[in-house]
Formats: structure tokens, sequence, C-alpha cells
């Protein structure tokens, strides 16, 4: 038996230091087991597709019935329990009342026209909004927990024109989240996120507030088919073999475990994998500077140096080998390619400077300029 002290000296020695593996998230389930009390949890859905939340509940290793069963207890899910109305709405209250629980919410919280864009029920007569109850739960939380792009940083639902005002659940609340971003994130980055949150407090975090541990390694670095884009093997359309940078993979602009820890459970693949590229959906920025999905990032700034998606096509259509990443910073430190680069950045530049010049008027002559 895989006791919780064991667990805890197996972190103690720096397990942690690194990623939560498959392997690791079920031993991360064991450990969950031996604690004295179940900790509460309550899921609020706001303006959500709810696709998060069937993420969580793809959960293999544990599954969904040891999580709700030997780990937590989960007192609120719109998707789940089996309250409604106002009968659903008193358990938040007295959950509220009792504090010490751990609130995750997906989907964002339109706060145009006082919140009513989006409601959670109504309580003795009066309508509660999702701005409204979100505000309330976060004051007494002792963790929050934001679960899909959009509760992080807005995603879809804030895009433009964003008519309901919608904001991310840290906008809402002004409190810290954690963010597990994702649409939807994988079931590993939620649970093992949550059970980090459990038995040990807070992650370490890195850029927008998300788990190193899962969001801390550049999607490009892991890539199988980096090797592809090292020797100039490109796609030119979706379902070739070859590296799918050029046509719209942001991999190189995207943080997350996905090449190594892959997705749909036991059958294990990912977009590149499939022929497709990645979209960023983690990204604080996704949709809409994702979009055009099949078009190339407009440019990376990779190693202090900026990299514009033409240039890139120039060099490569020239032979030069690229790698983004330590590969790719060992060559600019080189200079050959930063020539290359630099090369052809003043010739897009004093292109773009060269002076103007008035059209010629019909039979003028070609020795004639203003």
């Amino acid at each position: 038996m895989f006791t919780r002290r064991q667990f805890l000296q197996l972190c103690a020695k720096g397990a942690l230091a690194c990623s939560l593996t498959p392997t690791f998230i079920s031993k991360l389930a064991r450990a969950m087991e031996n604690i004295d009390k179940k900790p509460v949890v309550l899921w609020i859905e706001n303006n959500t597709c709810a696709g998060n939340f069937f993420s969580f509940m793809n959960t293999l290793n544990p599954s969904l019935r040891q999580l709700l069963f030997e780990s937590i207890e989960l007192r609120f899910s719109n998707t789940l329990m089996t309250a409604q109305g106002e009968q659903a709405l008193d358990i938040l209250e007295e959950t509220m009342e009792e504090g010490d629980y751990i609130l995750m919410a997906e989907g964002t919280i339109p706060t145009k026209a006082d919140g009513h864009y989006g409601t959670l029920g109504i309580r003795n007569g009066k309508t509660i909004t999702q701005l409204e109850m979100i505000n309330r739960l976060a004051g007494r939380a002792n963790y929050i927990i934001a679960v899909g792009t959009c509760a992080c940083f807005g995603g879809p639902y804030a895009a433009y024109p964003n008519p309901s005002g919608s904001v991310s659940l840290s906008e809402a609340t002004g409190k810290e989240t954690i963010n597990v971003s994702g649409c939807p994130p994988n079931p590993d980055w939620i649970v093992g996120t949550l059970t980090h949150v459990i038995l040990f407090g807070m992650p370490n975090l890195g850029t927008h507030n998300r788990p190193t541990m899962f969001y801390g390694e550049n999607i490009h670095y892991r890539c199988p088919r980096r090797q592809m884009f090292n020797s100039n093997q490109f796609a030119e359309k979706p379902g070739d073999e070859g590296c799918l940078y050029l046509i719209g993979c942001k991999g190189p602009a995207t943080y997350s475990d996905c090449p190594t820890r892959q997705w749909l459970s036991q059958h294990h693949s990912w977009p590149v994998e499939a022929n497709t590229p990645c979209i960023g959906c983690v990204n604080a920025d996704f949709p809409e500077r994702s979009m055009p999905f099949f078009e190339p990032l407009p440019d990376q700034r990779i190693g202090g140096f900026n990299i514009k998606a033409a240039n890139l096509k120039r060099i490569v259509a020239g032979g030069t080998a690229l790698a983004i990443g330590t590969h790719f910073v060992a060559n600019l430190a080189s200079g050959r390619l930063k020539q290359k680069l630099l090369k052809a950045q003043r010739k897009e530049t004093n292109d773009t400077l060269k002076p103007f010049k008035k059209p010629k008027k019909i039979g003028e002559n070609n020795d004639s300029h203003e």
C-alpha cells in the first residue's frame, strides 16, 4: 500500500520538481485515500459549454468514482447533482457559512446588465446572478481554481464583440486564481491540480498563474515532429506528413505537456499525431490571436530575436535548418542564422521605407521626376 507518509517522503525528495506524469497521478490518488477528512469542493458552471466538466469526468486514474466516493466531497455541480432549484442553492448557502472549501469554476462571468446575462437560479423570489454568487463564493474559498480557457482568460465567450461583458474568473472576483487552461483542459491537469492543492497547497505557478508541472514547457520542445522542422520537412496541407508550423501550428507559442501526456484516455493521441496543427487552446489570447487556425504565426520572439513567418518561409526555402528552442538559440549564437534573418528583415524594412513616387502621367517623359 502506498501510504500518505511514503508519498510525502517521495515528494520531499523532489519528485514534484518535475512534471506530474500519468503514473504519478495514480500515486497522488492513492495518497488522497489516507487523508483524514474529505475536502469539500464546489464546481460552478458559468457561461460555458460544460466541456471542462465533461473532461474532468473522463479522468481514468483516479477514476471519477474514486474521486467522488473516496477522495473529495463534491457538494455542488450543475451537471452531476440531483438537487434542483432552491434546494441546490441552499447547499451553496450552507457551504458558504461553513467555509473551508475549494471553489472550482468554469466559463466566463457576464458583467453587463448587472450580470443578468448569466443567472444561477432563483432563491426566495430573487434572481441570483453568476456574478453575485461567484463573488460570494470566492470570498470564503480556501483556493480558487479556474478550469478551462474561458474561466482563466475569457476565451470564446469573451471574444469580440462580447455583448454580455463576459470576463475571466479572476477579473470578476479580483481574487488570485489557479488557472488550468485548455479548451478543454486535459483531465490530468484538472485532477492533478486539485490533488496538489488538497495535499500540499498552492502549486508552483508560472505564466498566467498556471501550474508549471503541466504548463511549464513549450510544446515544440517535445514535439515528435521537431526533427522534421529541423530538416525543413514541412506539411503543405492538413493531413500531410511533416512539421505543421507553416500551416498554422501554434506549438512554438504554446506551453503544455500535450506531446508527452496526450489525450483520448486509453487511446492516446493529440492533434499533431492526428496530422492537424496545434491551435494553442491553452493560451491567454485564444481564440482571437490563434485565428485563422491554418495560417502560420505572424511572428515569433525566440531567444530575444523576432522571427517573422514570411522571413522564416524564405529562409526555409533556402535550405537553412532551424529549430525553435535551445537548438534555435544555439544557431542564433553561431551568428550565421542571425545574419540571414537580419538580412531578410533589413530588406523588408528597406522596401517599406522606400520614398513614395507620384505615378507618371501618360506620355510623360521617363526622365522627368518630381
